[in-house]
């Protein structure tokens, strides 16, 4: 999993970025073009982990304050079992190497803290080398442990991302082969602050120089003649708030160079890590019978201001919206996954129906033949919330299911063709035809005031189910306060 990596920045889904490794596992693999997530980081990762939407498991906002009500503890449920615990009780050795981002802050910044019964130690892994905490430098990492062990000094020559790699490589190295495995690799590339040696942000700077606007246009047409685009939908559109890039001062075309330069280069370097822990499971002799799935758990992100904006702008080709909101921008993802000894022949192939981040849990139990338990903790256990998307990989057509989004008040439905969507919960809904219109352009709510209405029933009706109401909680402006004191060195919050 990457982190704040938009829809299009991979080569197989139609980026200027070389990536590959990562190219080679969509090659040989099935992609996606219809992926969801929840639109940010803790509450995709907590799905991820569970199989369940994240207000059910508590993590409806961020790991930043327990607001005390079950939607919105900041953490993950101790009721509903991770997919590391699930799996470590079949036999898998179990590993984390990454962004963890599960536990509330509080305990990440008291030093003297050891586990709380949510770090991933306490959560079925073996064996983990996690970042607890969501922001900061990838030189010196805040909240990084070894298991229950705090790491806080660093070498000179420190960097997150090879790191995550290096240990990676480390735990397939001693695993026992004898063995299943379970790996997540959860890099925090490319996550602001954007840092990456020099000279490997030089080596992508020259790409960058014609701008975005040319850039993006570059990326549809990639996407249409490579099929992870199935429309010709007019992109001459300019989304709101985005300048012509000839309009920008040299100044601010520097500024963005440098900073899709450094993103490119972030990327790059997590590919370079992909390939060498797929070296490692072919030295281990364990490649051919392991699954990869790649995936990131949201759209990129607007939170460095409008140089941001605008590289966010590229990275979310060819729709409109970013990181922490629920339009396609904002929740859609590249998702590849590979596994040429079960099916190989749709290596290469494309499934254009959706699919969300609930559903990685149950195809990957479905994979290795395992069922979902009936109870945890002798309590019984309600069915993970995704299906198992097996079946798509076979080229079956999936029964039609609604999707349901809410993250800091933005709101969305999926419901067949039809998309019901809003930026803020005081704002009204805009009605988007999916099929006419995949890049919601055109707010139709007013011809349609009947599906408006039915469709905000079913989104009400789920959001009472799964602890998401109420919205606009009295603890807002202590959510973003917190979030201020703990990371000063990040741009903000919506």
């Amino acid at each position: 999993m990457c982190d704040d990596m938009g829809y299009s920045d991979l080569g197989s889904y139609g980026s200027e970025i070389h990536t590959p490794n990562i190219d080679a596992l969509a090659q040989q693999g099935i992609r996606f073009t219809q992926f969801k997530n929840t639109g940010r980081c803790c509450p995709s990762r907590a799905s991820l982990m569970t199989g369940r939407h994240q207000h059910a498991v508590g993590m409806g906002w961020m790991a930043v304050v327990d607001e005390h009500r079950p939607g919105y503890r900041g953490q993950l449920s101790a009721n509903i079992p991770t997919m590391a615990e699930l799996l470590r009780e079949q036999g898998y050795g179990t590993y984390i190497c990454g962004k963890w981002h599960l536990t509330v802050i509080g305990n990440v910044h008291n030093l003297e803290a050891g586990p709380n019964g949510s770090w991933p130690v306490d959560r079925g892994f073996d064996e983990s080398y996690a970042g607890l905490t969501g922001g900061g430098s990838f030189y010196t990492v805040k909240g990084l442990v070894r298991n229950a062990e705090r790491i806080t000094t660093f070498p000179d020559d420190y960097y997150y991302t090879d790191a995550i790699t290096e240990h990676a490589v480390e735990f397939i190295d001693r695993h026992d082969s004898e063995n299943p495995l379970f790996l997540y690799l959860a890099h925090y590339a490319p996550h602001r602050p954007l840092q990456a040696p020099k000279e490997r942000i030089d080596r992508c700077r020259e790409r960058y120089q014609v701008g975005y606007d040319v850039l993006r246009k570059s990326r549809y047409a990639r996407m249409i003649e490579t099929g992870i685009l199935e429309t010709g939908a007019d992109q001459s559109i300019q989304h709101e708030g985005i300048p012509a890039w000839q309009s920008l001062t040299e100044k601010q075309q520097q500024s963005w160079i440098t900073e899709m330069a450094t993103y490119a280069a972030m990327i790059e370097i997590v590919d370079d890590g992909i390939g060498e822990v797929v070296d490692a499971l072919k030295r281990k002799g364990m490649y051919k019978n392991t699954v990869f799935l790649f995936l990131s758990d949201n759209g990129a992100t607007q939170e460095g201001g409008l140089i941001s904006r605008l590289g966010a702008h590229l990275s979310n080709t060819p729709y409109a919206g970013f990181k922490t909101k629920t339009f396609n921008g904002g929740i859609s993802s590249p998702l590849i996954i590979h596994y040429p000894e079960r099916f190989k022949q749709y290596s290469g192939a494309m499934r254009h129906g959706t699919a969300h981040i609930t559903d990685i849990l149950p195809t990957c139990l479905e994979i290795a033949g395992l069922q979902y338990p009936e109870s945890f903790k002798n309590k019984p256990l309600p069915s993970p919330d995704g299906v198992s998307l097996v079946p798509a990989i076979s080229g079956e057509t999936q029964p039609p299911r609604d999707l349901f989004f809410e993250h800091q008040g933005s709101c969305a439905i999926i419901s067949k063709n039809w998309k019901l969507v809003r930026d803020r919960s005081e704002h009204p809904w805009s009605l988007i035809d999916l099929k006419n219109d995949p890049f919601e352009q055109n707010d139709i709510a007013k011809n349609h005031p009947e599906m408006v209405q039915q469709l905000e029933a079913k989104w009400l009706q789920w959001a009472g189910e799964n602890d998401v109401l109420p919205l606009g909680s009295p603890k807002w402006s202590t959510r973003v306060n917190k979030y201020k004191e703990l990371f000063p060195d990040q741009d903000g919050i919506d």
